[in-house]
């Protein structure tokens, strides 16, 4: 590290020491500020191991301050910071709004997934924020699938358990679990007493006639047939007597209406295709989301609704059955879609399916899928996740979710917890090479001690064998120039072989030497880490298999992982492309 970097690292330390200590009204801690400070400044990473002794002395200067002298010296380095800290003083205590009209133990929410296939980040969103507001509250979280079109948006039977795990993951769990295709006799009793109320009325008219007629405000001939024929030709939709597209029932609203959309809408259709359910596969004759979610709404006693702003029709839709059967309507919340970075992949169900039976992803999980099974096998964990989302707040505007804020939760969560591992990665544009390293100026130790983690002295070092190693081709030295192995020392690029020189920790303090990883050329790991932008190979250090599969690791100057499975006996065949690696991990963020 030279001069430069150095002082460059010395003001980031102290105004991040300033505002953690401020922030938590604490004394400041060199492992709580390290996170952070290499996040927002990666040149640092490849000095990690030398920032946390320039750190110390900055820290134990911060924690002998009192709360006043840091906000001078706070205000005196960074003042936006300071500022960043008041404005978050002045706000609530929480980041999302207060619900209207809500009382603490009388909230009921309900999520209302379409289970057509496992759910993408986006839909991380509803789950998370519902769960914050039943904590807050003390309300009642309902988890409703509205799997009631088993034809364009088919239901797939696994995606069920897929997304009650998917908010489990995330922390919550749901009081009631409903599924609309077992309750199409509660919504046939409705729609028989809609009727009775004059609020509906079978129609036989094709789509487009219809479409025509509402467009023109004109009245379709079927809405003044008495009641009786009304109540026979629905008993016959139910008993499967039409075929789709033959007949619908709809809610009678005002033909005159403004918004088209809200004239006469279909409430019951005929669909052909059986559901895949076996205990719904019978039924033929279907409600529409906008009648079955208003009625399981005010069944299960529904006070607050979120829903997208490109759904204001549906509360519009829904009143007139409420007005009908004299409901109260529930408060509506609207919010806007969330955008992804990062991804290649859009956030859509369908896009995804298509994609993994093409073969370009390998499954819900695939690194490269914008989906909650993806990150959590990379090892981002729920919580991670959940803050970014309720910090997006409750815009009715678009927002965009970076994924660097879900990384920058995770790393608070699993820095403390992840050991420090090496990985040689074996890139086309950067292969790894293999050199001896031999006696020089003293013995060569036979192996290399680095920490498993810098700030836990206490959880001992990695035994690394050091007799003939791989670097990257790009952390090797020109000939007759040194580097310095991380945790074994200092060697010089001679030919084709390292030799060892018996420099002092100083060479690489004064900025003369870098300090690389390395691995064993003999006992390393052939890994694959799986990533968002496709898979790495390379070789980890052999010590790496006593964390264990599901381990959270760091891979030095890599980032963090996941490790998903061992096989270096070679007697299973892991998740790679040939089954033929020691180690599949799946990277989670720098």
């Amino acid at each position: 590290m030279d001069d430069e970097l150095r002082e460059r690292v010395e003001a980031a330390g102290e105004t991040a020491a300033l505002f953690n200590a401020l922030k938590h009204d604490s004394d400041p801690d060199v492992g709580a500020i390290m996170g952070p400070l290499m996040g927002e400044n990666p040149e640092f990473r490849p000095h990690g191991d030398e920032i946390p002794g320039v750190l110390a002395p900055i820290v134990s200067e911060v924690g002998r301050m009192d709360e006043a002298e840091r906000r001078e010296r706070l205000e005196e380095l960074a003042p936006d910071r300071l500022a960043e800290l008041e404005a978050d003083d002045e706000e609530d205590e929480h980041v999302l709004p207060d619900l209207p009209n809500a009382e603490a133990g009388e909230v009921v929410m309900r999520a209302a997934p379409n289970p057509n296939g496992p759910w993408h980040i986006g839909h991380a969103r509803m789950p998370a924020v519902i769960g914050t507001y039943k904590e807050r509250y003390d309300g009642e979280f309902i988890c409703r699938f509205d799997d009631t079109d088993p034809e364009t948006k088919r239901p797939d039977l696994d995606a069920y358990d897929a997304i009650l795990s998917d908010i489990e993951y995330l922390g919550f769990e749901a009081d009631r679990v409903l599924r609309a295709s077992d309750r199409l006799e509660t919504y046939y009793e409705h729609a028989r007493e809609l009727i009775e109320r004059g609020g509906a009325y079978t129609c036989s008219c094709s789509g487009e006639a219809f479409s025509a007629l509402k467009n023109d405000g004109e009245a379709c001939p079927h809405r003044e047939k008495d009641e009786e024929t009304v109540r026979e030709e629905f008993e016959s939709m139910v008993d499967g007597e039409y075929d789709a597209g033959e007949m619908v029932l709809r809610v009678r609203t005002d033909i005159g209406h403004k918004n088209p959309a809200l004239r006469d809408w279909v409430a019951f259709r005929m669909i052909d295709t059986p559901h895949p359910r076996e205990a719904a596969a019978d039924y033929r004759c279907w409600p529409m989301l906008d009648f079955q979610s208003g009625v399981d709404d005010h069944l299960t006693g529904v006070t607050h609704i979120i829903r997208g702003i490109d759904l204001q029709d549906s509360a519009k839709r829904q009143r007139f059955v409420y007005d009908y059967f004299g409901w109260k309507y529930p408060e509506v919340l609207h919010w806007g879609h969330v955008q992804l970075d990062e991804y290649d992949v859009s956030l859509s169900t369908s896009t995804i399916k298509e994609l993994i039976e093409a073969g370009e992803l390998t499954g819900w999980d695939d690194p490269r899928a914008p989906t909650i099974k993806s990150v959590r096998r990379r090892g981002i964990r729920g919580e991670a996740l959940v803050e970014s989302m309720t910090d997006l707040g409750m815009s009715t505007s678009d927002v965009d979710l970076a994924m660097s804020s879900v990384y920058a939760n995770n790393r608070d969560l699993v820095d403390d917890g992840a050991d420090r591992f090496f990985l040689v990665r074996d890139r086309e544009d950067d292969p790894a090479v293999e050199l001896p390293v031999v006696d020089g100026d003293a013995p060569a130790p036979a192996a290399g001690r680095p920490a498993r983690h810098p700030e836990h002295p206490d959880r001992g070092d990695r035994t690394i064998p050091a007799g003939r190693v791989r670097l990257e081709t790009s952390d090797l030295p020109p000939t007759g120039e040194r580097v310095w192995l991380k945790g074994y020392g200092c060697v010089r690029h001679a030919d084709d072989e390292l030799v060892y020189v018996d420099d002092d920790i100083d060479v690489v303090r004064d900025g003369d030497v870098d300090v690389v990883h390395w691995v064993p050329a003999a006992e390393s790991l052939e890994t694959l880490l799986r990533t968002v932008e496709g898979d790495v190979r390379g070789y980890a250090e052999p010590g790496i298999a006593d964390a264990g599969t599901d381990a959270v690791v760091q891979f030095e100057r890599v980032g963090f992982a996941r490790l998903d499975s061992f096989d270096p006996a070679g007697t299973d065949e892991p998740d790679g492309p040939t089954g033929e690696e020691d180690l599949v991990a799946y990277f989670a963020h720098p």
